[in-house]
């Protein structure tokens, strides 16, 4: 795994993006390896270099604390709406 505090975006050009939002991109390097570049404007674009196995282990991680931050959120807005 690679830390990155600056992406220079030159770099990614021959780079497979994989998947998008706003302001995450997910691009497949090469090597089995995959970089998680925040691509925010305002900023610079910062990101992390992991293996396609840790994608998958990683993405299972972010499901579980989904689920939990939404139960969480649920669990607040029905005792909000319970109150008078």
């Amino acid at each position: 795994m690679k830390l990155f505090d600056s992406i220079d975006r030159e770099t990614l050009d021959g780079a497979r993006l994989v998947a998008e939002s706003n302001e995450f991109a997910i691009y497949d390097v090469g090597s089995d390896s995959y970089t998680l570049v925040h691509r925010h404007e305002g900023v610079k674009w910062q990101g992390v270099t992991i293996s396609g196995d840790a994608l998958f282990r990683i993405a299972e991680l972010l499901a579980i604390a989904t689920r939990s931050l939404y139960r969480d959120v649920a669990g607040d807005l029905s005792r909000r709406r319970s109150q008078p």
